[in-house]
């Protein structure tokens, strides 16, 4: 991309320098033709041939000067031919020359203007130049009687229909991209406006319980309210800096593409934050590590201090396989983990026991791929209660699980979430291919 934006300026200086050249070169040729061909001629092929150069050098893309200029154009051609009538010029005249200067020019000018603006806004001017240009060669009076003219000017006109038809694909082709990147664009942005949901939800939800928590223990034991405050104040700080980085990545039009690109996944942040796979990249311009396998005793960590609850990790994941594991799945784990986890504090706040595996069957004799489960249990929410957590429950459009379950079925994988033993089970499996 710097590259091609590095080279841009470079080509629209030689593009202006050859379009400054060819006009100058055809002011020129006007000038020596003016003799023998006649003023007629000679001003209709000059200022014809000077506007399209102007076109292509200096406003290419600019819908309404080429549509302006299109229109001089067409004027200018249809009252050289009504001016110079029949008679004005004879076969093999100078006249004749720069008439096929001035037709070439009208050509290209088709192709510009096709190519700039929408087929619907460009047709009346596709007609109206290509009419005018292919009836230059009326004022040769080289034909013998009407429908010869008529004959040559449909000859004629084929090359303003195939330029029009050649500058209304390009058109259609670079919308049609165009369509495609914004398309690409919007749903990864959506994607992220969703981690940013999930993500700073999983640190507001800390928040919360360790308020909770000082509300119980400021009377009974006072010395431990300043730590809570402290908890409190790391999680609201990694809140914001999830949403800072998430917002930057939004803000940023080129770069908003970049984390589904690879797979990583968007949003992110420092080692700790619950951030995603691929944040956004710092003043440097250097990337962060996304977020993966490493980072998901964090999460627990953090989850066990915010709360009372008896949380384990059990990690069976051989360390040779951490390596080999693709980024978008290590992504994909650590967030599963981070949404599991939020659904236990919103819906089990009073859960006694949680559970986070991270597990690894190998690949059966003939099998082709090997399989990463990971899986959050807790034990309910401790009043005895069992609280239904329907997998596409809730929360829609992209958010908690069931946008979860997209992700992980687009990776190839499974996610199962039940009732077990009084509390609930979430499971995800992803094939690991050797």
């Amino acid at each position: 991309m710097e590259r091609t934006r590095g080279w841009r300026p470079a080509r629209e200086a030689v593009v202006r320098t050859g379009c400054g050249a060819a006009g100058a070169g055809v002011v020129t040729v006007g000038a020596v033709a003016l003799p023998g061909a006649g003023g007629t001629a000679v001003v209709t092929m000059t200022v014809s041939a000077v506007l399209t150069l102007a076109a292509t050098g200096w406003w290419p893309r600019d819908p309404r000067r080429l549509a302006w200029t299109a229109a001089a154009v067409a004027a200018v051609c249809g009252l050289g031919t009504v001016f110079s009538g029949p008679g004005a010029a004879v076969e093999g005249s100078e006249a004749i020359k720069l008439a096929f200067v001035e037709y070439a020019a009208g050509v290209w000018l088709v192709l510009l203007v096709t190519r700039a603006l929408p087929p619907r806004r460009s047709l009346g001017f596709w007609l109206a130049l290509g009419t005018a240009v292919s009836t230059v060669m009326v004022r040769a009076d080289a034909y013998d009687g009407v429908l010869e003219a008529v004959g040559q000017s449909v000859f004629l006109g084929a090359g303003p229909l195939a330029a029009g038809a050649v500058g209304s694909a390009l058109y259609t082709a670079r919308e049609r991209r165009t369509r495609g990147v914004r398309e690409a664009r919007r749903a990864q942005r959506l994607e992220l406006a969703a981690d940013l949901h999930d993500f700073v939800a999983h640190d507001v939800s800390g928040i919360v319980a360790l308020a909770q928590a000082a509300q119980v223990v400021h009377e009974t034991r006072p010395e431990q309210v300043l730590p809570l405050l402290r908890r409190i104040e790391e999680a609201g700080v990694r809140a914001l800096g999830s949403m800072d980085r998430t917002v930057r990545v939004l803000r940023d039009g080129d770069g908003s593409g970049d984390g589904g690109a690879d797979g990583q996944g968007p949003g992110g942040g420092d080692e700790g934050s619950a951030g995603t796979g691929a944040p956004a990249s710092d003043g440097g311009g250097v990337r962060p590590a996304a977020h993966g396998l490493d980072e998901v005793p964090g999460v627990v960590d953090r989850f066990r201090a915010s709360g009372t609850a008896d949380v384990r990790l059990t990690d069976e994941l051989p360390p040779g396989l951490r390596a080999e594991v693709p980024r978008e799945v290590a992504a994909t784990v650590h967030r599963f983990v981070v949404e599991a986890l939020t659904n236990v504090r919103r819906h089990a706040p009073g859960t006694e026991r949680v559970r986070v595996a991270l597990a690894w069957e190998p690949a059966p004799e003939g099998a082709p791929s090997s399989v990463l489960s990971v899986s959050v249990t807790d034990s309910g929410r401790g009043d005895g209660a069992r609280t239904a957590r329907p997998l596409h429950g809730e929360r829609r459009s992209g958010l908690g699980l069931a946008g979860l379950t997209e992700r992980v079925e687009a990776l190839g994988g499974t996610l199962t979430a039940g009732a077990r033993g009084g509390g609930w089970h979430v499971r995800a499996e992803f094939p690991l291919r050797a």
